[in-house]
């Protein structure tokens, strides 16, 4: 049963609105001010909000803003129901991101209607976001499998950010590689362990094994339609500026920059991680390597730049 929260600092008009909504079973909370409601909302995250913005103390569009920073509730519909006639505080609610903006007094009809389908919008929203789960837990179960990938997936989130703020990136991008720092590797899941995890030199067959991971890991993927802007990042991360990496052998600007970003970052973890066949190197000497394969064309001069700059962590 969706779970609604009516915010208004007037009872009559919060009877009003929970009469209307009455009808479609709704588990309906009510909060007479901005902190009120705030605390509601923090306490359990509704499926939608109906927000005042003429609240005592903390006002409505305050509170729309901290619902739309709010990673936990960003992706609640909110719908300010107001009976403000001034433009700017309008146009100011949809700049802090109001799903709806209705006038009173509400049209029931309306208003019902708008609420069903953005609680139906919502449902989409939070199965997506089951899915999302499913594949980043999957993700965490290749790291599993190799002690020496402990907490990879939160290392290459937190250094894809640095690197990728540091190039002006946010917004869609920044969620986008940072999906594609959990998930790159996911097409692992379907490597043999005794050659994945092996501590010796890898035969031509088993090193053809491991050159197919990312193929399976976008054939993951590709199914859910949410995922398609990670689905390079999957791809791609094995590609090196001079065509001479895998699977597709891109060169040059063929590789876009989220993709070529991944790539270092990803690099530079290894080399500053244990691995079965070798010891951790210490920062400096990590990005050495990577200055060197720069110079050998491989990859691009200024994500390994910027990495410099932004990437601390990594023995000393």
């Amino acid at each position: 049963m969706p779970h609604v929260l009516l915010v208004d600092d007037d009872g009559g008009t919060l009877a009003l609105l929970q009469a209307i909504l009455a009808p479609d079973g709704y588990e309906v909370a009510l909060a007479r001010d901005g902190a009120s409601a705030l605390r509601a909302v923090a306490a359990r995250p509704p499926d939608l909000v109906l927000l005042d913005i003429a609240l005592p103390g903390v006002d409505g569009l305050s509170v729309l803003e901290e619902i739309k920073a709010a990673a936990a509730t960003a992706l609640v519909p909110t719908v300010v129901v107001t009976g403000s006639a001034e433009r700017a505080e309008r146009l100011r609610a949809l700049e802090l991101g109001a799903d709806e903006l209705l006038t009173k007094p509400v049209d029931r009809a309306e208003l019902r209607t708008r609420v069903r389908a953005l609680l139906r919008l919502k449902h989409h929203v939070d199965q997506l976001e089951r899915m999302e789960n499913v594949l980043l837990t999957m993700a965490r179960t290749v790291e599993a499998r190799d002690p020496d990938l402990h907490e990879h997936c939160e290392r290459m989130t937190r250094h894809v950010t640095a690197v990728a703020r540091e190039f002006g990136l946010h917004g869609d991008d920044l969620r986008t590689i940072r999906l594609g720092a959990c998930l790159h590797d996911i097409g692992k899941i379907g490597i043999p362990d005794a050659v994945l995890l092996k501590p010796g030199p890898l035969t031509v067959a088993e090193r053809a094994m491991v050159r197919v991971h990312p193929e399976i890991g976008e054939s993951i993927l590709r199914p859910l339609a949410s995922m398609a802007a990670v689905l390079p990042l999957v791809r791609h991360h094995h590609e090196r500026l001079d065509g001479s990496g895998y699977p597709d052998g891109l060169r040059g600007d063929a590789i876009p920059l989220l993709v070529r970003i991944l790539t270092v970052v990803d690099l530079f973890d290894a080399l500053t991680s244990n691995r079965p066949y070798r010891s951790a190197l210490p920062r400096e000497r990590a990005l050495a390597v990577l200055r060197e394969e720069v110079a050998r064309g491989w990859w691009d001069a200024d994500v390994v730049a910027c990495a410099a700059r932004c990437l601390v962590d990594g023995p000393d």
